[in-house]
């Protein structure tokens, strides 16, 4: 089985991408992670990149240095993109050169708390039920094509951090799951 390779985008903690990672060592599943790719020189998500013996390159740049990014991709062979706590804006030039090839995970069910405090939105809207969507990313933020969702229930005495907490262990499913299809899709 031929597997897609996956370059990751990460900003911070990295534990979305260590959910793909861990998929990828099944050997039944459909991709393999061959670099990750990052803005920020302290991102934890590094260590777990080395630990995995899996290439990780820092863009630190102001503005992002979004041709350095694709430079890497390409350099990587890679077929899909996936931001994973990747808190920059990717400019339309760039997603032009990627079009349907860069996906993210965002902790609401979109089209509903697009943006950023999700969870707070959720909350302070009085929803019963929001979630997790992974989408493919377009120029305008949390509005592409809808991939997979998951849903969590609000429950009465939660907070931002215990819904959080809740909605990121759907997303480490949810991510994997959206990438199988993909795989499935770009295989046929």
């Amino acid at each position: 089985m031929k597997k897609i390779k996956l370059g990751i985008l990460i900003s911070g903690r990295g534990s979305n991408m260590q959910s793909l990672i861990k998929a990828c060592q099944d050997r039944s599943f459909p991709a393999e992670v061959v670099c990750i790719i990052t803005d920020n020189g302290e991102a934890a998500g590094l260590k777990i990149a080395k630990q995995a013996g899996i290439s990780a390159f820092v863009v630190e740049s102001k503005p992002l240095d979004a041709n350095k990014i694709h430079e890497i991709l390409v350099q990587h062979k890679v077929d899909l993109v996936c931001l994973a706590g990747f808190m920059r804006i990717l400019k339309a030039d760039f997603l032009n050169k990627w079009h349907d090839k860069v996906i993210n995970i965002h902790p609401s069910l979109l089209p509903s708390f697009k943006g950023l405090n999700a969870q707070e939105q959720a909350l302070k809207a009085g929803v019963k039920i929001t979630g997790c969507t992974v989408h493919y990313v377009t120029p305008e933020v949390d509005a592409g094509a809808i991939i997979a969702q998951a849903a969590v229930p609000v429950l009465p005495n939660d907070n931002i951090q215990s819904l959080s907490e809740r909605i990121l262990a759907e997303e480490h499913k949810c991510y994997v799951e959206a990438v199988r299809l993909i795989a499935a899709k770009i295989a046929n």
